[in-house]
């Protein structure tokens, strides 16, 4: 079983930057790829940004390449997303989620980006 502790988000005006923690527990972090997800109000639950287990490989949604950049660090057991130029689109609640399938959520962290 997998626990995911999220952190950071907030309110920030556009242009801004904010990163996001999730913390997993378990000994076998490292074995899971994780991801970001968020869920716009009214829109359904779309793929931000995705990595790899071992943190080699990376995969974003085309709105925030460039933009959004995910990493992990499993001494810490710990994946990161930092946000930079902050959009008003980029409001959402961000969720993290580990495992093959994503059979493990996080319960979420508001995002508000004000214009």
């Amino acid at each position: 079983q997998v626990q995911l502790v999220q952190s950071g988000g907030g309110l920030v005006q556009a242009g801004g930057s904010l990163r996001l923690s999730c913390a997993a527990s378990g000994r076998t972090f490292s074995s899971y790829a994780m991801a970001w997800f968020r869920q716009a109000p009214g829109k359904e639950r779309e793929f931000v940004a995705g990595v790899s287990g071992s943190g080699v490989s990376t995969y974003y949604a085309d709105s925030v390449k460039g933009r959004f950049t995910i990493s992990r660090d499993n001494a810490k057991n710990t994946m990161f997303l930092q946000m930079n130029s902050l959009k008003p689109e980029d409001t959402a609640v961000y969720y993290c989620a580990a495992g093959k399938d994503w059979d493990y959520w996080g319960k979420g962290t508001l995002v508000t980006v004000s214009s």
